[in-house]
């Protein structure tokens, strides 16, 4: 691991909020990190509030999308709520559906069979809504490259309206309305909006038109934060509002799927990390293991009993999704061993047999151990498909475009991807993806890194310090967990490995005359040796607290020790 430290910001801004907030230093300096200087911007970021949400109408089409959708309703046309088969698919489709239906009956959802449809709008979707008679498609969370698709829809007299978040490509479809704040002549003020989110705006926009306020919008909140945690978007503006009122609707007056789960896993209060890796995985599961459209039964069903059977079969996907992925990620692991591939800069790998659902979860798990942009591939029909993952700052979307010459379609983010085929240009792209990196990443992206917000002594840690750090989350990308650092520091003499493997490092720490706090290093076994016989060691590390037979205390999640 290699640890950079964060630059120490502006000694005089640090000191300003500081007695502004009445904080410890080290906490105003957090603030300034993250590009909080005043005390009416600390304020936006600790008190987030609902009115702080942008006018949807600012967003390019949204007049169009909305009068659309009105004149449907007039005139009973049926509408058919389009979308992906991933969580912020499923859920935006839940989201939307559920909106229209309280008070239009002609409202159906149609998720792709992952398949035999594959990614984002298909021709047979289409001709589903042809034949039974649907006039206008909202697409969520795809559309955005479907200029074919859409053409195809057109000439069948079904109209369009997609709300998409993805990079658009060189030309957009002919729908009625695109609602994608990444267009570039889109001038909404804030364009990292997962799907869900884009939908939300749209529901926003209905919602205003009929005399109904953010208030009445609530209830469908909780959607849209496990999409924007299940997503990866960046948890800032109006992303970090959303999020923070929808997981006080997952805490408070989850919908019945939401609290079927939750009473699967007997957890109190969930964060958005909880999200991410427990109640995402499982609506993930449907599309990956079945179908998706099983997540929008869930999602939608407000029978408590009933929901109670779709989650008990989710949970039964989720549980086949985790053997299935652990047994492909063995094999893509001997595979790369026995290809001797490891002086490669990218991994890619490829069995016929492996399960599509679950080969971006085995991308992710051989980033774990072999850390370099990877693509796991996998027979689709008659072509080869594949998800990419990449590793932190080097964008794998670009990697792929510069490959394109080989594929046959792709799309995605920075960081994950998936595309398509033909298995003749297997061995040409694979050629050409590590010819594409080996020029363009920086070698020092291969390393995994620690980012370390400040350097802290153990003393500075306080149950008050912890109280206002805990009021940064919810936590994500662009306002991580902080992250610190402390020096000199020495084990009890009680630390040792633990767990069934003993594979993670549990130990006591305290810095001269400090006080002494317990630390929990995950995966860190072997480093049992750094802090053996007396020496001193320095540790990254995040704070939280430990539950234990009632008790509550502080204490270090490490990352990383060093001599």
């Amino acid at each position: 691991m290699r640890w950079t430290l964060k630059p120490i910001p502006n000694s005089e801004t640090v000191a300003t909020l500081q007695n502004a907030l009445q904080v410890e230093p080290a906490i105003a300096s957090l603030l300034v990190q993250r590009g909080i200087e005043t005390f009416e911007q600390a304020k936006y970021f600790f008190r987030p509030i609902l009115s702080d949400l942008h006018d949807p109408y600012l967003m390019k089409d949204m007049e169009k999308a909305v009068q659309r959708i009105e004149h449907a309703i007039v005139n009973n046309e049926n509408i058919l709520v389009y979308g992906d088969y991933d969580v912020d698919g499923t859920t935006a489709v839940s989201l939307m559906s559920s909106y229209l239906l309280t008070d239009y009956p002609n409202v159906a959802t149609y998720i792709p069979d992952r398949y035999d449809e594959g990614y984002g709008v298909s021709f047979k979707g289409i001709d589903f809504a042809n034949d039974n008679d649907f006039s206008l498609i909202i697409a969520l969370d795809c559309g955005i490259k479907a200029i074919d698709k859409v053409a195809y829809a057109k000439e069948k007299n079904i109209d369009f309206i997609i709300c998409d978040h993805h990079r658009p490509g060189a030309q957009i479809p002919d729908a009625v309305a695109i609602l994608d704040p990444k267009q570039d002549d889109c001038n909404y003020p804030f364009d990292e909006l997962c799907g869900c989110g884009v939908g939300f705006k749209l529901i926003q926009a209905l919602a205003s038109k009929k005399g109904q306020t953010i208030d009445d919008l609530i209830p469908y909140l909780d959607l849209v934060a496990t999409a924007i945690g299940a997503d990866i978007v960046p948890i800032i503006g109006e992303n970090r509002i959303l999020a923070y009122f929808g997981l006080q609707v997952i805490n408070s007056a989850p919908r019945a799927g939401f609290k079927a789960i939750i009473n699967q896993i007997k957890k109190d209060t969930l964060t958005i990390t909880d999200v991410v890796f427990i109640i995402a995985p499982r609506i993930n599961a449907a599309g990956r293991m079945k179908h998706g459209q099983y997540a929008v039964n869930l999602l939608t069903e407000s029978d408590v009993a009933i929901a109670k059977q779709y989650a008990a079969e989710i949970e039964a996907f989720n549980l086949d999704r985790r053997e299935t992925d652990k047994q492909i990620t063995q094999e893509a692991l001997q595979q790369i061993e026995d290809l001797k591939d490891q002086d490669r800069i990218t991994t890619v790998v490829y069995s016929e047999s492996w399960h599509k659902g679950v080969i971006g979860i085995v991308a992710s798990r051989l980033i774990e151990t072999y850390y370099r942009p990877t693509l796991v591939f996998t027979k689709s029909g008659n072509k080869l498909a594949a998800s990419a993952r990449s590793v932190k700052g080097f964008d794998v979307y670009n990697a792929l475009e510069a490959c394109s010459e080989f594929i046959e379609q792709f799309g995605g983010h920075k960081y994950a991807a998936g595309l398509t085929l033909e298995e003749k240009n297997y061995d040409g792209f694979k050629r050409k993806f590590e010819e594409v990196v080996l020029a363009t990443i920086d070698k020092r992206l291969l390393t995994p890194e620690i980012i370390v917000d400040t350097e802290i002594n153990l003393n500075d840690i306080t149950p008050k310090f912890y109280r206002i750090l805990s009021q940064f989350a919810p936590f994500g990308p662009s306002n991580m967990a902080p992250v610190f650092m402390s020096d000199y520091l020495k084990d009890t003499g009680y630390g040792k490995c633990v767990g069934e493997d003993k594979s993670h490092l549990r130990l006591t720490v305290k810095q001269d005359e400090s006080q002494q706090l317990v630390c929990i290093g995950f995966g860190l076994g072997d480093k049992l040796d750094v802090i053996k016989n007396n020496t001193t060691f320095k540790a990254a590390y995040s704070i939280d607290e430990n539950h234990w037979q009632g008790n509550i205390s502080l204490q270090l999640k490490l990352q990383d020790i060093k001599g």
